[in-house]
Formats: C-alpha cells, sequence, structure tokens
C-alpha cells in the first residue's frame, strides 16, 4: 500500500535520515487521529527492513524479506501494542510491564539480518507507569541497530523523559485541497457527500471515510432525531441513554458538541457559512428558533466537562442520562 497524498512531506523528512545514515533510534509520529500516523510508521518501518527499496525509498513489496513481514514473521520486526485479555476477550487498555519485559529481552540478541531491526509500538500512550519507567531504562541504553517508533495521537499522555529521548516527526492535519480529492474518489460518491464527511471528521480523512459509510451515515441521523425527540418532548431521556450505552462515546460526544455548535451557528444567521452537519439543517434550524442561546451556551460547556469524565471509571449510562436530561429541560422551558 502506498503513502497517502498528504504524507509525502514527511515522508521527504523520513527518508533525508536514511541517506544521511543518521536514522534516529527512536522516533515519535504524533497527530490527530485519521490522518495515518499508524500507516506512514509502518511504511517507514517496512523500507527500512527491505533489500531493494525502490527509489523513492518506499519497500518493494517482493524481496524476501518484505515476504517475511507481509506474513507477518519478520524476526527484526516487532509490534508492540495492548495485548487481547484472555479472560474476556477483549483487547486491554494498555501496554503492560510484562510486554515491555518481553521486548526488552528479545532486544539484548543481535538482529538476525544484517540491517535494522524495528519496533513498532502503538499507541504508545497506552504503555501504564511501570512499562513506561521500564521503556525509559531502554530507551537511555538501546541495543545497536535497532530502531524504535512511537504512534500517539495522545502527545500529553506519553511521560516527558520518554518524548524528550525521542525524534519527533509531527504529521498536520492535511489539507482539504489533498484530502477531498483522495476522499471523493475513495467514495466514489458526489462532492457534497464527502464533504460533509470531512467537516464531520474534522479534516481527518480516514475518519471521514469511516463517516460516509452507509451504516454510520444512517446511526449519526437516528441519533439526531432521538436527540430531536428528546428536546421535543417525544421520547423519554432514560430510554435514549439506554441505547445510546452501546455506541462509541467518542463518536457519540463529537455528534452532540457538533450539532449543539451547529444550532448556535444557525441561531445567530439563516444560512451559515460552516456547519458540520449540512444535511441535517431543517432539524438544526428548527431548533435555533426557538432555544434559549444562554442556556444553550451552558449545556455545552456542560458537554464539554461530562467528555472529560469518560477517562474515569464513571457509569456511562449515568452520564448519557445526565446529558439527555439536562438537554430535556433545556428544551422544556423553550416550549
Amino acid at each position: 500500500m502506498t503513502l497517502y497524498p498528504w504524507q509525502i512531506q514527511n515522508w521527504q523528512q523520513l527518508q533525508h535520515y536514511v541517506t544521511q545514515r543518521r536514522i534516529p533510534q527512536a522516533l515519535l509520529f504524533s497527530g490527530l487521529p485519521g490522518i495515518g500516523k499508524a500507516h506512514l510508521a509502518q511504511q517507514f518501518a517496512f523500507a527500512l527492513l527491505c533489500e531493494q527499496p525502490h527509489l523513492d525509498g518506499q519497500h518493494c513489496g517482493q524481496c524476501r524479506r518484505c515476504l517475511l513481514i507481509a506474513a507477518q514473521t519478520h524476526p527484526d520486526f516487532i509490534v508492540v501494542a495492548p495485548q487481547e485479555d484472555t479472560k474476556t476477550q477483549k483487547t486491554k487498555t494498555v501496554i503492560g510491564i510484562d510486554q515491555i519485559r518481553t521486548l526488552i529481552d528479545k532486544l539484548s540478541l543481535k538482529p538476525q539480518f544484517a540491517q535494522h531491526r524495528v519496533v513498532l509500538i502503538q499507541p504508545a500512550d497506552t504503555l501504564n507507569h511501570a512499562a513506561a519507567n521500564a521503556f525509559l531504562k531502554y530507551l537511555e541504553e538501546p541495543t545497536e541497530r535497532t530502531v524504535l517508533i512511537l504512534v500517539t495521537h495522545r502527545l500529553h499522555k506519553l511521560p516527558a523523559t520518554i518524548r524528550s529521548r525521542c525524534q519527533k516527526v509531527t504529521l498536520p492535519t492535511p489539507s482539504r485541497a489533498l484530502a477531498l480529492p483522495w476522499l471523493e474518489a475513495q467514495l466514489a460518491t458526489g462532492q457534497q457527500e464527502a464533504d460533509i464527511a470531512l467537516t464531520l471528521a474534522q479534516g481527518a480523512p480516514l475518519i471521514a471515510l469511516q463517516y460516509a459509510s452507509e451504516a454510520l451515515t444512517a446511526q449519526r441521523r437516528e441519533c439526531f432525531h432521538a436527540w430531536l425527540s428528546v428536546a421535543r418532548g417525544q421520547s423519554h431521556p432514560v430510554m435514549v441513554a439506554e441505547q445510546w450505552v452501546a455506541l462509541p462515546e467518542e463518536m457519540l460526544f463529537f455528534w452532540l458538541t457538533a450539532w449543539v455548535i451547529d444550532v448556535m451557528r444557525y441561531h445567530y444567521q439563516d444560512t451559515p457559512k460552516t456547519v458540520y452537519h449540512l444535511d441535517l439543517k431543517k432539524g438544526l434550524s428548527d431548533l435555533a428558533q426557538r432555544v434559549d442561546v444562554v442556556k444553550l451556551y451552558e449545556f455545552y460547556d456542560f458537554l464539554l466537562k461530562s467528555r472529560t469524565m469518560l477517562e474515569t471509571p464513571i457509569n456511562k449510562q449515568a452520564l448519557w442520562e445526565a446529558i439527555l436530561i439536562s438537554w430535556a429541560r433545556l428544551n422544556q422551558q423553550a416550549r
């Protein structure tokens, strides 16, 4: 798989390290979700391990080592990520100390091939405290011919001591001029659908590609109509909360905050220049005509505070109930 069109500049930076034979021992890829950080990191790892890379530095995909990578049996390519819990069959939320100890044991041996050994850690911010400390000790005295690649979209979650020992590769949000044509080509739909999806994804093309899927589009509209129904007093907040608790929280929180922002925009302008949910204009503009905008700002603040509680062991259904009850009360005052 080739690079995404918005990654060329970052790739040139990485190739500069290779041509100058000054590849950093540890690289830290960061940026917003959905812009292809893991993909770029993988492509760079594959290129470092390839026997006959192309002129642009990308791996050939045909040499023995590339075939080993494709078969996931290359001895010098190690991926560290949260593992599956054998009891619950669900992926754990952290990279544990045992994984890092196992990694360090492997790295104490020499690479099996003459070139580099590459370790890909993603998401690097999921290293728990003990794992991060053990990894830091290795970073202070790394083994030869080993390149460590860390990937994260939550840079602030990584200890500063780890960040300071890595060469940073920051991926910017792609320009619309590059992202939109790519997205249109992937979707094979009209420009409006791609434009709405990219706006909803806040400029992240890979998330936009997910948003544009029929199932997710239908789910977003279904959630909006439920939200509208609560505002009109036609649905009970607790009943809607029971349905929403099964949905991905981050995505749903973004939809909610974006709906509120769009209502604010329609409150001040009949035809705002930019809105997130252009296809939901009628419902949003109807809300904008009757809602108390001061109360709406208060509700928006409440949403933002509630979002910060996602990383705490809070009862998710209770959280959605509190949000939807607050939303119902706000609109009850407007009726």
